[in-house]
């Protein structure tokens, strides 16, 4: 057997061990008397206080600073510190740090992301929730760097938690949290306790909140479109920071700050406005290191009120972004959800979102989209009529449009106003049709806004698609096509090919104007069936299906229209005996074809 040796390095190393640990031991032990020395600069500093509570305060800060540096070594000097404060309610799995007090887990048990697994708020070091306190010494005390022992108390609708950062004997830091059991909102109180003699009272303690919002949606440039930096701010005024890049900003009377993702929220409510805060937000979708983990990174920095030590309240809302949800809760949160500015978003409040509560109350989803773009194109089948007469009288009158062209060709004002006195004789208006179009923007528009933020379309399924809050992708390509992705989702082909035939219906007949040096118009109505496949390709299935619907359901009412209500050669006859009539224009007609009579004249008159 072969001899043991003397290892001298191990034993060096036993020696070192136990010279920390009797240092250690030493530093945490009783202070003892020691002769008189000079005074140190931060008993200098603190001469308001007596030498040995200024000592005892300058240890106690070094005791944290030694515990922060030595890790799982310093906490074995602190009693209930070596594990996470693990905890549950019916919505969320909780985990509370020994170092800084702060969650370091938060997760939504009811909910899912595309990998099938609870929806991580806060997890693996994303979030960081920090208060920063100036001494007068010069030091900074980080609560992050801080280690807290833990009490924790139940009751039958609540639990709380008692996070306690010791500095002295009377001197200590103190998170309290209050976590319902129902419910997505909690409470924070921080606090400090005879601080007030080392706080440095001409540098305001600054609480800093930072967030990397975890990608939880298969298409991440879809889910970053809606993924926000949002703020209430004054009495009901919301505003935003920028959806692309980076941002930053100072603004001022902050009420609540919403990291909203498309379909979570992380938002914070103080007790009262923020007088002032800087906040920034960083755009990292496309940051090749992170692997497309996270899509933005919030951060929020501000002053805390203080005239000596720290009294600060807090409430906290982790929660699915749901109009429903947030306008049960205090204040106006539910405007942190984008669901159309002006009359867009009035539409949404008012009309489409409890029709769409109700429908889909005893509907399925799917079923209840396509209930709900019946009766929206219902609505409007008056405005599609008054479209179509209007292109059955402008077919009508092309023969005779064409004439004047060519009679005119070279007379442009001429030709202007032949045209003008046709159409007021014949009783038909080139506006007639555009008209129609714009009274059915803001309906567009409303419901453009409103799918992509109904939270309720979440996981929800119907036919092919697996989410309706998400693309119903067929066939995966397996590489990525610039503009469309990488996989194809058949209902924007299948909204596609109806915009295709409503367009032939609609403009496959009419001669369209052609300017010369300009691109022919009907190749650019044509591309936005094409613009429509690409554009749709990554955006939620629920929106594609509604516009396959409501194309589709377009296509059927102006053939119901054509062939069963209005009757061509009734139009045609009508449209003929009213050009015999001679009739003064009036109103605008009158007016623009005076203006052009006058430039005509200017013009022989130059001549």
């Amino acid at each position: 057997m072969e001899e043991k040796k003397f290892d001298p390095y191990q034993f060096i190393g036993f020696i070192l061990i136990a010279l920390i640990l009797t240092w250690m031991l030493y530093r945490n032990g009783p202070a003892e008397e020691s002769a008189k020395e000079p005074v140190s600069s931060e008993e200098v500093l603190q001469q308001n206080t007596t030498p040995t509570n200024a000592n005892q305060q300058n240890d106690s800060i070094i005791q944290q600073q030694t515990l922060a540096a030595y890790g799982d070594l310093g906490s074995l000097f602190v009693p209930n510190q070596q594990e996470s404060l693990k905890l549950n309610t019916n919505e969320m799995s909780l985990e509370i740090s020994p170092k800084g007090g702060q969650l370091t887990k938060l997760t939504l048990n009811q909910y899912e992301n595309y990998e099938d697994a609870p929806i991580p708020m806060i997890n693996e070091g994303n979030s960081d929730f920090n208060i920063e306190i100036s001494t007068f010494d010069g030091r900074v005390i980080h609560t992050r760097d801080m280690f807290f022992s833990s009490s924790t108390r139940e009751g039958a609708d609540a639990i709380e938690v008692e996070m306690k950062a010791s500095l002295g004997p009377q001197q200590y830091l103190l998170f309290q949290y209050r976590f319902p059991k129902k419910g997505y909102l909690y409470s924070l109180s921080f606090k400090t306790v005879g601080m007030q003699s080392i706080m440095n009272p001409a540098i305001a303690p600054k609480l800093i909140w930072k967030t990397d919002v975890f990608r939880n949606s298969r298409s991440i440039d879809y889910e970053n479109r809606y993924t926000e930096y949002t703020f209430g701010y004054e009495e009901d005024r919301v505003d935003y920071l920028s959806l692309s890049g980076s941002d930053e900003e100072t603004r001022q009377g902050i009420r609540w700050i919403s990291y909203r993702q498309h379909f979570f929220s992380a938002i914070l409510i103080p007790e009262l406005p923020i007088a002032e805060a800087k906040i920034a937000s960083r755009d990292r979708s496309s940051e090749e290191g992170l692997n497309e983990k996270f899509t933005k990174t919030f951060t929020t920095a501000y002053a805390l009120n203080t005239g000596g030590d720290i009294n600060t309240n807090l409430k906290f809302y982790y929660g699915p972004t749901d109009y429903k949800t947030l306008k049960q809760l205090d204040g106006d949160l539910e405007t942190s959800i984008p669901m159309g500015w002006g009359i867009f978003g009035w539409i949404n409040r008012v009309i489409f979102l409890p029709l769409f509560e109700f429908l889909s109350s005893f509907l399925s989803y799917g079923i209840a989209i396509i209930v709900m773009t019946v009766i929206v194109r219902l609505a409007m089948s008056p405005v599609t009529y008054k479209s179509y007469v209007s292109q059955i009288k402008m077919k009508v009158l092309r023969p005779d449009i064409e004439v004047i062209n060519e009679k005119y060709k070279n007379d442009a004002v001429k030709r202007q106003q032949e045209t003008m006195s046709l159409y007021s004789r014949a009783g038909a208006n080139p506006m007639s049709g555009c008209v129609p179009a714009l009274l059915q923007l803001p309906v567009f528009y409303a419901l453009f806004s409103f799918f992509p933020v109904a939270f309720v379309l979440r996981d929800k399924s119907f036919l092919w698609a697996d989410d309706l809050s998400s693309y119903d992708s067929i066939l995966d390509l397996g590489f990525s096509i610039p503009f469309y992705g990488d996989h194809i989702s058949l209902f924007p082909i299948l909204a596609s090919i109806a915009i295709f035939f409503y367009t032939q219906m609609t403009t496959g007949q009419q001669a369209m104007p052609q300017q010369p040096g300009m691109p022919n118009m009907k190749i650019i109505i044509y591309l936005m069936p094409l613009m429509m496949l690409f554009f749709f390709n990554n955006y939620a299935s629920g929106l594609s299906l509604y516009y396959f619907v409501s194309n589709l359901l377009t296509i059927l009412l102006m053939l119901v229209i054509k062939n069963y209500i209005i009757d061509d050669d009734k139009i045609h006859a009508k449209i003929e005996e009213n050009k015999k009539k001679p009739k003064k224009a009036g109103g605008f007609s009158a007016r623009l074809q005076k203006a052009m009579e006058e430039a005509e004249k200017q013009k022989n008159a130059r001549k």
